[in-house]
């Protein structure tokens, strides 16, 4: 019986793995294996990098129980700031950046205010910054794109970092990649070791070593498959050292500290919350003013990449970030999620516009499977819930 719970917990906390495993396999027979071509994997994790960036600020936000529906337009307000002061005044790409990135917070600030203090539900105050922000936009830069952007300014969009290159099978092949997927298996394999024998040391129970030894190498062959067709393309693109260092970060947070706990208590009773000491005020403020950091990181990733910034940028990125963190196994309640498995579906979600786009589905057909998925894995969540209760 224990194991069975065991294999049934294994299953549910790493379905979205398999599954997304499972979407990119069909789509590279759909697509004669163009999606696996190190082009289209370079293409995949720039075109994906600031969802990823917007899931990890949203997810804390879902964990509350609440959403942001204001995010978009937060992108395209902030990347719009920073376009407008390079491109028209002249200012330091840094300096550019760092008035995004202010413009960010102070919107997430003002979102925070409205709900930790005056007690306006988040949905209410997030629909109306959403309105706000792209008006905003359009005001800005008057209906018009904002660009072209230097080139200084662009490399954190479309930017590698340095390579090594070597010749290898017909083609060429970069060291510093590969020296990178060394050290990353290595870690992953060192932390799950640790994780073990800790669990072990306080006698807490523990999956069976084959569920462990299966886990790690779907793990790995996911990090080599990605790193290895970088290698074969122009290296690893700025974009994922930035993506994987909020990760790390916000996966720290989150699981690691108090202001993480907090978060999780808020998220899974507010009443016991308050009544155990945590000051849910502060948490709600921080979490949305975070958001809006995020937000102006997310904007100057995607101005970056399109080498301007445009009125509608930005538009529909809430509705992506919020799919990513219910995919990734968020519940709709909130007080449970994890900052990797938003990561993981927002890549679900990438790997299937990706997918649809190369197989050359229309978008309105797209946005159709993306609604089937995101409504499958919330009623997942919810039937999951009633049969454990």
């Amino acid at each position: 019986m224990e194991n069975k719970k065991t294999v049934n917990i294994e299953i549910k906390q790493y379905g979205m793995v398999i599954a997304l495993l499972a979407i990119f396999i069909l789509f590279y027979f759909l697509s004669g294996g163009k999606n696996a071509s190190p082009t289209n994997i370079n293409n995949l994790v720039m075109q994906n990098g600031y969802i990823v960036i917007l899931a990890v600020g949203m997810l804390l936000c879902v964990l509350t129980g609440n959403i942001d529906l204001g995010v978009g337009s937060v992108v395209a307000l902030c990347g719009a700031t920073a376009a407008i002061l390079v491109v028209d005044k002249g200012a330091p790409v840094p300096v550019a950046f760092l008035a995004a990135l202010a413009i960010g917070v102070i919107s997430g600030a003002f979102v925070g205010f409205f709900i930790s203090v005056l007690n306006i539900p988040p949905f209410v105050v997030t629909l109306a910054t959403m309105l706000m922000g792209r008006g905003l936009t359009y005001t800005l830069l008057k209906a018009q794109t904002k660009g072209p952007t230097p080139a200084s300014y662009n490399m954190v969009g479309v930017g590698f970092i340095p390579t090594v290159k070597i010749a290898f099978l017909g083609g060429t092949m970069d060291l510093v990649t590969i020296a990178v997927a060394v050290v990353a298996s290595l870690l992953i394999l060192l932390a799950e070791w640790k994780s073990y024998q800790t669990k072990k040391k306080y006698h807490f129970s523990t999956n069976p070593v084959w569920q462990i030894a299966v886990k790690e190498v779907i793990i790995l062959f996911i990090l080599w498959f990605f790193l290895y067709k970088l290698s074969r393309n122009n290296g690893i693109p700025i974009v994922l050292v930035l993506m994987s260092l909020l990760v790390g970060i916000y996966h720290f947070i989150a699981s690691k500290t108090v202001a993480g706990r907090q978060i999780y208590a808020l998220g899974g009773n507010a009443k016991a919350a308050r009544l155990s000491g945590i000051n849910t005020k502060r948490v709600f403020f921080w979490v949305y003013a975070n958001m809006g950091l995020l937000s102006a990181v997310a904007g100057i990733v995607l101005s970056a990449r399109n080498g301007s910034a445009t009125p509608k940028a930005g538009d529909g990125f809430e509705l992506d970030a919020i799919g990513a963190c219910y995919i990734g196994g968020a519940a709709a309640a909130g007080g449970v999620g994890t900052i990797i498995g938003a990561v993981v579906g927002a890549f679900v979600m990438g790997i299937l516009n990706n997918g649809m786009s190369l197989i050359g589905w229309s978008t309105d057909i797209q946005k159709v499977v993306k609604g089937i998925v995101l409504l499958g894995a919330v009623t997942f969540d919810i039937v999951s819930k009633h049969k454990e209760g």
